[in-house]
């Protein structure tokens, strides 16, 4: 009889969750792979098993990072009115920064000294804006948008969003401000400043 697999993709997440957890709470120091083995209630070798080092979690963090929210981004029903895409991908820009909080620094930051993903990597975390980066360059092309190049719209639509999310996450907005509420109306704001009058 064969032994049971026990380094499973079940144990995988639960041990990139906790990593992710660890960094976030206390900065990439606390990531002793022993403690993160003893957090999940495996061994070390197990880590080693799936992951092999400290770098190559890292960097199986920033995948799993983007893993996740590429799904979301994907599974975006676009409507093909540009404001309303816009609007729902920020939506789910922020769904996916407050599932995974403790992966979305990893993704967006250097919040491990040092790490740096390798280029197929990072063409993949670059790839799962492609809804957003789409429905503007058709808008763009259609004449819905202003006649700037669409890349000037992508990254200015990305900061905007990004930097509320962080804003957010980091606990620095005033406390009476309803960000669910708040946040869709500014991205409506946001997107329609990009129309063609």
């Amino acid at each position: 009889m064969p032994r049971p697999r026990t380094h499973d993709e079940n144990l995988r997440l639960k041990l990139l969750d906790r990593a992710g957890e660890l960094i976030s709470a206390d900065g990439p120091k606390a990531l002793s792979l022993r403690k993160l083995a003893a957090d999940v209630g495996t061994s070390t070798t197990a880590v080693y098993s799936l992951f092999g080092g400290k770098t190559d979690l890292v960097g199986a963090l920033f995948v799993e990072g983007f893993r996740r929210f590429g799904l979301r981004m994907s599974r975006v029903s676009l409507s093909g009115d540009p404001v309303e895409d816009l609007v729902r991908l920020g939506v789910a820009y922020r769904e996916s920064a407050l599932a995974d909080p403790h992966l979305y620094a990893i993704m967006f930051t250097k919040s491990v000294p040092g790490f740096e993903p390798a280029e197929e990597t990072s063409e993949q975390a670059r790839a799962t804006m492609a809804p957003l980066e789409e429905t503007i360059r058709k808008a763009v092309a259609e004449g819905v948008f202003l006649d700037v190049p669409a890349e000037v719209v992508t990254v200015a639509c990305w900061g905007f969003v990004h930097g509320l999310v962080s804003l957010e996450l980091n606990g620095n907005l005033p406390e009476e401000f309803t960000v669910s509420a708040a946040y869709e109306i500014a991205l409506r704001a946001n997107a329609s400043g990009w129309l063609r009058h």
